[in-house]
């Protein structure tokens, strides 16, 4: 499959929306505010993954491998 591309400076709303499978792979990575509604539209629209790996102290590179694995092209901020 190709073009899907994750654009690390992107915030989580824009990804999201391009990508309505990746909720749940954050989800599962740690970030499950992100199913709960309305966080996705409020503070996912200013927050990045890089930030939000700080703040839910998750491993960057873990996302990011594990978004490679999901079939994702994850390009460096």
């Amino acid at each position: 499959m190709e073009g899907k591309v994750l654009n690390l400076s992107k915030s989580v709303y824009e990804l999201c929306s391009e990508y309505p499978e990746l909720p749940a792979i954050l989800a599962e990575l740690g970030f499950r505010d992100i199913t709960k509604p309305g966080m996705l539209a409020t503070a996912g629209r200013f927050m990045t993954l890089p930030k939000g790996a700080v703040l839910k102290k998750v491993d960057l590179e873990h996302i990011k491998s594990t978004l490679r694995n999901a079939g994702f092209e994850v390009l460096e901020v």
